[in-house]
């Protein structure tokens, strides 16, 4: 297993796609990677996700998708 921790952050374009393109074929190979992540193209790239939102209050929303 592989978590990831806003590593994405200040990468490139190109840079992120090779980042992803290594995400994907660990995934393909059957290891599980976690990512957490605010970059806008990786979470359009990613299926499976936990989105937790704020609510206001110090509370939170999750909600989980594939």
């Amino acid at each position: 297993s592989l978590f990831i921790d806003e590593g994405f952050g200040s990468l490139d374009s190109a840079t992120l796609g090779v980042a992803m393109d290594a995400l994907d074929a660990l995934q393909s190979m059957g290891r599980k990677v976690g990512v957490i992540s605010h970059v806008h193209e990786m979470t359009e790239r990613i299926a499976a996700k936990i989105q937790v939102r704020p609510n206001g209050g110090g509370s939170s929303a999750i909600s989980v998708g594939a």
